[in-house]
């Protein structure tokens, strides 16, 4: 049995301090079920596209780099525990875009996995989605419990 998606996509205005000022937040909260990435990732781009990220940018980047935070945050995070969400926020300022996945899980210590980008280290078990985050955005923040990431796209 499939149950529908339910997004919550709140679109909302927050000030900032300068020099952002002002920015535009997108929030949407989905369930631990892989079978709705896509159509979140999807929602997220479709509305950063609208608010000036160049559709280059929304198809690749973007796009890979969401998807497999939001899939670490079902499989890994929240264990895929249907009771559990994945809380996305998009804070779109003028130099950037900020896109923050939270799963509701333990969290994890990204320290104890591996430099996947060492030949030694390319059969490791974790660290490969990070790394590949790492890759396609211009930061990344992770919070102190290790539930959250942060990913800072700058406008071209």
């Amino acid at each position: 049995m499939t149950v529908p998606l339910r997004l919550a996509v709140r679109r909302h205005d927050v000030s900032l301090p300068e020099p952002a000022r002002t920015a535009l937040r997108i929030s949407v909260r989905l369930p631990s079920d892989l079978e709705v990435v896509e159509e979140a990732v999807d929602v997220v781009a479709r509305h950063c596209v609208a608010e000036g990220l160049t559709a280059r940018r929304a198809r690749f980047n973007l796009r890979v780099a969401l998807c497999e935070a939001l899939a670490n945050a079902i499989l890994y995070g929240n264990a895929e525990n249907a009771a559990k969400h994945v809380h996305v926020h998009v804070t779109i300022t003028e130099p950037h875009f900020l896109v923050e996945v939270q799963d509701e899980g333990a969290g994890f210590d990204p320290a104890a996995f591996a430099n996947v980008s060492l030949p030694h280290d390319l059969e490791a078990l974790g660290g490969r989605g990070l790394f590949l985050i790492r890759q396609l955005v211009d930061d990344v923040y992770l919070n102190e419990r290790g539930n959250g990431i942060c990913m800072v796209l700058r406008r071209a």
